[in-house]
C-alpha cells in the first residue's frame, strides 16, 4: 500500500455515544449502510452527528468495480420489509434529510427501482416533512425503471459517474459511461423539478483535459450538483492510487467545475456523494428562493 501524505489525516471531534447509538440502531433493525460497507473515511464524523447513508437491497453487488470495497457475487432475495425498517430508523434518528443508496442488482428485472420507490414511500409515511435523496445504480439504462422511482418524487436523484471516460475499461468494466450520463439526463426529461447529482473520484490516473471533458459531459446531461473527492485504495487488491491531490488542487478543480455553472460543486479530499448532502440542498433552495423574491419585487 502506498504511504499516504500528511494532509490525508482526518481530524474530527467524535461523539462516541452517538456513534454507538447509530451502530446499535442499524444492527437492531438489520440494515446496511454504505458508511460501513464501503469503509467511508467520514463514518465516525457522520455517525457522531447521528447521520447515516442507508444501503438497501443487501450488501452484495452484482458488479465488481475494481475501485470499490463492497462485496460482489450473488445477492440474496430482496427483503420485503426492508423499506419499513429503513423508515423506522429514519424516524428514530429524527432525520430531516436522508440519503438512500444501494448495491447494483442486475439480477432484478427493474434493477431494484420498485424497491427504491417503496422505500421512499414508507419513509414519507412515517416522516412526512423529510427530504429524500436517492443515489442509484444505472438500472441498466432503463428509463422505464427510472420512472418508477421518480413517480415517488425524491428531492434529489443522484447517480455517480465515478471517473473519467478513459478509466472505465480499467476500473468500471461492467459499467458504461454513456449509460450513466443518459440516466442523469433522463431524470430532467421525466421530472424536471427534481435535482440531479453526480460524483467522481480523482487519483485514478485521469488527466486535466479528461476532467474538464467529464465536467462538460455532466453539464450537458443537466446535472445540478457535482461532488469531487480523492480515491482512497481500500485494499492491496484494488488499483493503486496514481496521485494524491493536495487541498489546494481540489480548490482549483472546484473553480474549474464552477465555471460550468452547476448549482453546486463540492470538492475536497474526503468529499463523498452523501457528505453534507443536506447542507448542499439547503443552500441551493435558499439561493433559488432569494432569486425568486428579487424577481417578484421587480
Amino acid at each position: 500500500m502506498d504511504r499516504k501524505p500528511d494532509w490525508l489525516k482526518k481530524k474530527t471531534s467524535i461523539n462516541n455515544s452517538n456513534i454507538n447509538r447509530i451502530r446499535n440502531l442499524i444492527c437492531s433493525l438489520d440494515l446496511n449502510t454504505v458508511c460501513q460497507s464501503a469503509e467511508c473515511p467520514n463514518i465516525f464524523e457522520c455517525f457522531g452527528k447521528k447521520i447515516a447513508t442507508f444501503m438497501i437491497m443487501g450488501d452484495i453487488c452484482t458488479r465488481n468495480c475494481s475501485f470499490c470495497n463492497i462485496k460482489s457475487g450473488n445477492p440474496k432475495k430482496l427483503a420485503a420489509d426492508e423499506p419499513r425498517r429503513v423508515a423506522r430508523a429514519v424516524k428514530k434518528m429524527r432525520l430531516k434529510h436522508v440519503v438512500l443508496t444501494s448495491v447494483t442488482r442486475d439480477d432484478l428485472n427493474d434493477g431494484g427501482s420498485s424497491h427504491f420507490a417503496e422505500t421512499v414511500k414508507e419513509i414519507r409515511m412515517l416522516n412526512p416533512y423529510i427530504r429524500i435523496e436517492c443515489l442509484i445504480p444505472d438500472f441498466k439504462g432503463d428509463t422505464g425503471s427510472l420512472g418508477v422511482l421518480l413517480k415517488e418524487d425524491p428531492d434529489v436523484l443522484g447517480h455517480n459517474i465515478e471517473t473519467v471516460r478513459e478509466n472505465y475499461k480499467r476500473v468500471r468494466k461492467n459499467a458504461d459511461y454513456e449509460t450513466s450520463l443518459s440516466i442523469i439526463k433522463s431524470v430532467k426529461t421525466l421530472r424536471p423539478g427534481i435535482y440531479t447529482k453526480s460524483g467522481f473520484m480523482l487519483g485514478l490516473g485521469e488527466r486535466g483535459g479528461e476532467i474538464k471533458k467529464l465536467l462538460s459531459d455532466l453539464k450537458e446531461a443537466d446535472c445540478d450538483i457535482v461532488t469531487i473527492g480523492q480515491y482512497l485504495r481500500p485494499s492491496a487488491s484494488n488499483p493503486a492510487v496514481q496521485k494524491y491531490y493536495k487541498p489546494e488542487e481540489f480548490k482549483e478543480i472546484k473553480k474549474i467545475a464552477e465555471s460550468f455553472n452547476f448549482k453546486s460543486v463540492v470538492s475536497g479530499i474526503f468529499v463523498r456523494s452523501s457528505y453534507y448532502a443536506d447542507t448542499v440542498l439547503n443552500e441551493i433552495i435558499e439561493r433559488e428562493s432569494s432569486k425568486e423574491d428579487i424577481t417578484c419585487k421587480k
